[in-house]
């Protein structure tokens, strides 16, 4: 039996530790031959005054139906869900990344429903800060604080980054205080992970546990190259597997809110599903990855451009697309308006292709896959007796989760939905599987999304 694996945040509620006493080691020489040992020392010094704590406290708010048991007591006039609320208190990291204005970058899971943030300094002090938005789709967040003397982390371009390279973590994790581990790049483009809508993860084997999201995934030279997020947890703990999100990805996102109070998602108009090995086949392509295009969008940004049903978008900016969520997630943290090149294969020859993105209309929810992964490929649109699927690309993960062009979404869980904006608030507070209630051809049914 293969054993389980768990993704979670490395944001910490709570926790309680074991300490082991350490075992006696001998004293590590500073010099060899009179040489001086390689040390991250200098480098930590100058960077670790940019990574801080996030404290959060609030109060949750819980729903839980009423048995049916007390309906045949108390009849129709009985309450269908019992509120609940109940205070918490969490812990993780964030990332300097404006000294002169007080910018810190962070998870969004970590601040998400807090009434209070205090920001914990490398010299000590504690200060309130501000959320100045969020963006949950990529989970992060920008928060903002009143003090002078602060550090910022240096900055470079995460694009460039290779397997391989070195990598340091460096957060607070379990709320010890700030801790600092290293490894290298694991694999570059990870996604499909289901841990956030959009994904496109650097991986890495640095140790990231409880507590650290938020934090900073430096190189070598103390530059961010990403904000660290989540593990792969079998058993609760760090295994080696940890994932951060791009500091370009970040910094497209950030400079979107700080412009405009919000992310105005850029977006390119295209349906299709990752190239796979069937399909590279069918197409004498020695290449296996890129997204291969199903559908275009009329009048969209990608049809202006003149892309085409049956291309395969291989690169952005002269970046390789891994597949195609990962196109999806590039293309939408770039924002509104972005000028891109788009590298395609077509009939078998390389092209390059200009595009001006087109900006997402939250409203239309034509961007049904920034709801859930597993919507992927799926065109949706409020109506009046609720959410329309009005396309879906075959091959996509809607269609392989049983979605039909036509269906009418009514439900999520036992909760009714009627728009857009309701269905993507109840995503949010929904972990692991999900069952949406469909009408089809006047027929109830339940699809489950994993």
């Amino acid at each position: 039996m293969k054993p389980k694996l768990t993704l979670v945040s490395a944001a910490i509620l709570s926790a309680s530790l074991s300490l082991m006493p350490a075992l006696s080691q001998a004293a590590i020489p500073q010099t060899v031959n009179g040489q001086a040992l390689p040390s991250l020392a200098p480098m930590l010094e100058k960077t670790t005054p940019a990574v801080v704590s996030v404290a959060v406290s609030g109060t949750q708010t819980s729903k839980q139906q009423i048995p049916d048991v007390f309906r045949y007591f108390f009849g129709p006039n009985a309450p269908q869900e019992q509120v609940r609320e109940r205070p918490f208190r969490g812990l993780g990291s964030g990332v300097i990344i404006n000294a002169k204005e007080g910018y810190i970058v962070t998870n969004n899971h970590v601040i998400n429903g807090a009434d209070e943030i205090k920001i914990g300094l490398h010299d000590g002090r504690e200060i309130d800060a501000k959320l100045i938005g969020s963006d949950p789709e990529s989970d992060i967040a920008l928060l903002q604080i009143e003090a002078k003397n602060l550090t910022q982390v240096k900055q470079t371009n995460s694009d460039d980054i290779r397997v391989g390279d070195f990598a340091i973590a460096i957060g607070n994790p379990f709320g010890l205080g700030q801790t600092v581990t290293s490894g290298i790049v694991s694999a570059l483009g990870r996604s499909g992970l289901g841990i956030e809508m959009l994904e496109n993860f650097i991986q890495t084997d640095a140790a990231i546990n409880s507590g650290n999201s938020g934090g900073a995934l430096v190189n070598l030279n103390g530059e961010l190259i990403g904000i660290n997020t989540a593990i792969v947890a079998p058993g609760g703990g760090n295994v080696g597997i940890g994932f951060a999100i791009p500091a370009n990805m970040v910094n497209n996102l950030i400079n979107q809110i700080i412009e405009h109070g919000e992310v105005k998602r850029g977006v390119l108009g295209v349906m299709g599903r990752d190239l796979d090995n069937e399909l590279a086949k069918a197409f004498g392509l020695e290449t296996q990855h890129g997204g291969f295009i199903s559908e275009v969008m009329p009048d969209s940004a990608a049809d202006k451009a003149g892309i085409e049903a049956g291309d395969i978008i291989v690169s952005v900016n002269g970046k390789q697309i891994k597949n195609f969520q990962a196109l999806r997630a590039k293309v939408a943290t770039m924002g509104a308006g972005a000028k891109v090149k788009i590298g395609i294969i077509r009939d078998g020859d390389n092209e390059t292709i200009n595009v001006t993105l087109g900006e997402s209309n939250s409203s239309s929810g034509t961007s049904a896959d920034a709801l859930h992964p597993m919507l992927e490929g799926a065109e949706l649109s409020n109506s009046r007796k609720g959410i329309e699927i009005a396309e879906v690309a075959q091959g996509s993960p809607a269609a392989r989760n049983g979605l039909e062009k036509g269906d009418l979404i009514v439900g999520l869980n036992r909760s009714k939905v009627k728009s857009l904006k309701d269905l993507k608030e109840q995503l949010k507070t929904q972990q692991g599987a999900v069952a949406l209630k469909i009408l089809r051809d006047n027929k109830l049914l339940y699809l489950v999304l994993r």
